[in-house]
C-alpha cells in the first residue's frame, strides 16, 4: 500500500495547491515584515498551478476518496496482522531516535541496535500516519462544513480547519524531501524495495570444496 499512497498523495498535494491558488492567504511574518509567501506568483506559474481551480477541485475530491479508502485498508491490515507493532514507537524510541539522528548527521555517538525500523523511522512513520489521518479529518471539515459541522467545530471553525489542512500539506512536503534523500542515501536496492515491497539479496557465496576439506 506504500506505493499506492505516494502517487495518491502527490496528486492530492498538486491539486490542493491549485485550489489554494484561488485564496492564498498564508505567509510567514516577523513583526510587520513578510518573510515568505505561500506561494509567490512565480511559483504558481512555473508549476502551472494558477487559473486551474475547477480542475484542481475535481482531482482533489476524487483522489481524496481513494486516499481515504487506502488509509483505512492499511489501518485494518496493520491491526489484524500485527504490523503496527513494528512501526509504533516504544518507550526507547525517543531517546534512541535522538541517537540515530546524531549519527546520521555525523555528530558523533553510537548507533543503537537497528531492527527492521529504527527508532527514528518509527517516530517519523508513526508521525506521517497521524498526518494522513489529520489530513482526511480536516479535509472533510472544510469540504462539508455544514453537513459535518461537528468536525469543523472540533477544529475551532472553518478557518482553523483550513489552516490545519494547509500545515499538514507543508509537513507532508517536508517529509517527502527528507524521505527521498534518505532513500537515495541508502542506495538503489533500498529504493527498489520500497516500490516492489521486496528486497533483492545477493546470493551467498558457496564455499569451495577445497576450502572445506583443506585440500
Amino acid at each position: 500500500m506504500h506505493w499506492i499512497n505516494f502517487p495518491l498523495l502527490t496528486i492530492m498535494i498538486w491539486s490542493g495547491l491549485r485550489i489554494y491558488w484561488a485564496n492564498d492567504v498564508y505567509d510567514i511574518r516577523l513583526g510587520g515584515w513578510e518573510v515568505f509567501n505561500f506561494f509567490p506568483d512565480s511559483v504558481n506559474e512555473t508549476l502551472g498551478l494558477d487559473r486551474k481551480l475547477a480542475r484542481g477541485m475535481a482531482f482533489h475530491f476524487s483522489i481524496g476518496w481513494l486516499f481515504t479508502i487506502n488509509g483505512i485498508a492499511y489501518g485494518l491490515y496493520s491491526l489484524f496482522t500485527g504490523e503496527w507493532r513494528k512501526v509504533a514507537p516504544d518507550r526507547h524510541s525517543f531517546s534512541d531516535g535522538l541517537k540515530v539522528l546524531r549519527y546520521d548527521l555525523h555528530l558523533g555517538g553510537v548507533l543503537p541496535p537497528q531492527p527492521r525500523y529504527n527508532a527514528m523511522q518509527r517516530l517519523s512513520y508513526s508521525g506521517v500516519i497521524a498526518l494522513g489521518a489529520l489530513a482526511v479529518i480536516s479535509g472533510f471539515a472544510i469540504f462539508k462544513p455544514i453537513q459535518l459541522s461537528f468536525l469543523t467545530a472540533m477544529f475551532g471553525g472553518y478557518e482553523n480547519a483550513r489552516a490545519v489542512h494547509f500545515i499538514v500539506t507543508i509537513a507532508f512536503l517536508a517529509f517527502f524531501v527528507v524521505h527521498l534523500l534518505q532513500v537515495l542515501r541508502a542506495g538503489w536496492r533500498n529504493f527498489a524495495s520500497m516500490i516492489t515491497g521486496y528486497e533483492i539479496e545477493k546470493p551467498k557465496r558457496q564455499p569451495d570444496p577445497e576450502e572445506v576439506t583443506g585440500v
